[in-house]
């Protein structure tokens, strides 16, 4: 599909996560079949409290999941999520979070992705795995 992994990486960037990821500032970093990075601020995706919004975390790692998945079925094949859980460990309060995503399995017709996200310090703050069913593409009318 891709020659290079800055093909991946410029696809990814031009298609975009969608206009909820746009809205809260979701950034892609690398992008290949195996491991797919994103960054989102904390500023602006905030509970009351002012800590990370647990699914805000979820934001991030069903958008690289999706994506991922979806790089893995490639040309004529559209892969959906069909499964989600997070388990947050530590709210972000400032700064930003990444989301590093790596495949669990990478079938024909189903994906598994887990998605780590941590802090500017390194530290976890939620982990996430997401399944994707693929589908082939519906046909343009």
């Amino acid at each position: 599909m891709f020659n290079t992994t800055d093909d991946a990486l410029a696809w990814v960037q031009q298609r975009g996560g969608g206009d909820l990821a746009d809205k809260m500032g979701l950034e892609f970093i690398e992008f290949t079949i195996d491991r797919a990075v994103a960054r989102m601020p904390v500023v602006g995706n905030t509970q009351p409290a002012m800590l990370m919004h647990g699914g805000a975390y979820v934001v991030l790692g069903e958008s690289l999941g999706s994506m991922a998945a979806n790089l893995h079925a490639g040309p004529g094949k559209l892969a959906v999520g069909i499964e989600i859980n997070a388990s947050h460990n530590r709210s972000a309060t400032s700064g930003y979070v990444t989301g590093v995503c790596t495949p669990i399995h990478l079938g024909r017709t189903l994906t598994t992705h887990e998605i780590v996200v941590t802090d500017d310090a390194g530290r976890r703050c939620s982990t996430i795995r997401i399944t994707n069913i693929i589908k082939d593409l519906p046909p343009h009318t």
